[in-house]
């Protein structure tokens, strides 16, 4: 039998190692943010005063919570496409919610649909007509094409279904069409404090909400939800209970963030998603320093209307230009697989701050 020399044997076992490497490179590429490290994903992106919140689990299941502005050149759409194809390696959505009908959460599910796969649709239901926007017919039309006339319409106890690991995770709907889940759980001691509002007609009032659960982790996102509903939802209970992450309501206009809410809540770390000059009121800013937990509050933009020392420190802000100068640059959160602890950074680059889960 020939014997290969010692030369041919390093070359032989060098090229072995080279296909397992080039083989591994490949599937690393192929697999999305949370299959790599088996960590829960969110990422703010920045839609410039608008919402588009994206969630990749540790099975590599996604869902996007609303979609920003369509229009001015295809620009929120375009964030959206990068953070979840070049940042989040994803090939498709599984799962796409509309929180509302305004148009700076639902504008682009249909140019997204266009673009890449969504598998399933979900929102309150789609209404005949919207007082607020006298073209919401037109504009809605695309979006039952994308969905094929076939999103799924949720009520407050439902759950969008995720696979569940080794570490439980849930996504449930905890207000929808002016509805709220059932009042159970421990008095809530701020419930003397609630104002009430005059009654709010908007399509604000009927955002759906979402409380994510993993192990012990809690994240509670409420679109553009308003002061007597969100008092509704705690009051006199609070079936939330304290939760480690919330997404400030509503761009931070002090037509939501009730205090009632907010406090009852107590969140740790806050994540405004405003714009330069939306969102981000004074009110809202006070009302996030009164909770007694919070260890860190990020913006997805500077407001330019108040001074550094009005807002949350700079090292905290994600975006400080105007809108035409803007870079876009998203607020990434990543819970570690046990759901014992989580970090919060700005863009893929920026400092990973950890914060324990409560």
């Amino acid at each position: 039998m020939k014997r290969f020399s010692t030369l041919s044997r390093v070359m032989l076992r060098s090229t072995i190692l080279g296909v397992a490497v080039f083989q591994w490179v490949v599937c690393s590429a192929l697999l999305s943010a949370g299959e790599k490290d088996h960590r829960l994903d969110i990422y703010f992106i920045d839609v410039e005063g608008g919402a588009a919140t994206l969630i990749v689990t540790p099975a590599g299941e996604s869902m996007l919570i609303d979609s920003g502005y369509p229009d001015f050149g295809g620009r929120d759409k375009d964030r959206i496409l990068n953070v979840v194809r070049d940042v989040a390696s994803l090939k498709h959505l599984d799962h796409a919610v509309v929180s509302h009908w305004h148009r700076d959460h639902y504008g682009n599910h249909a140019a997204l649909a266009s673009e890449i796969k969504i598998k399933n649709f979900w929102d309150r239901g789609i209404p005949a007509e919207l007082q607020e926007d006298p073209d919401f017919v037109d504009r809605v039309g695309d979006y039952r094409r994308a969905s094929q006339n076939n999103s799924q319409a949720v009520v407050p106890g439902d759950q969008v279904p995720l696979t569940s690991g080794k570490t439980p995770l849930t996504a449930t709907v905890v207000t929808a069409s002016r509805q709220v889940i059932a009042n159970d759980g421990e008095p809530n001691p701020f419930a003397e404090e609630h104002q009430p509002a005059p009654e709010d007609s908007s399509d604000n009032a009927a955002s759906v909400s979402l409380l994510l659960k993993f192990g012990d982790f809690k994240f509670l996102c409420c679109g553009d939800l308003t002061w007597n509903i969100e008092a509704k939802l705690v009051m006199p209970n609070n079936p939330i209970g304290h939760v480690d992450v919330f997404m400030v309501t509503h761009h931070g206009l002090e037509s939501s963030n009730n205090p009632v809410l907010v406090k009852a809540i107590d969140p740790r770390v806050t994540v405004m998603c405003n714009g330069p000059e939306k969102g981000g009121h004074p009110d809202v800013l006070a009302t996030l320093k009164q909770v007694k937990s919070l260890l860190a509050s990020y913006q997805l933009h500077r407001n330019v209307k108040l001074g550094d020392d009005e807002q949350t420190p700079p090292e905290y802000i994600a975006n400080t230009a105007t809108t035409a100068d803007c870079e876009g640059v998203h607020v990434k959160l990543s819970v570690a697989p046990d759901g014992k602890s989580y970090t919060v950074q700005i863009g893929e680059q920026g400092k990973a701050r950890e914060f324990k889960t409560r």
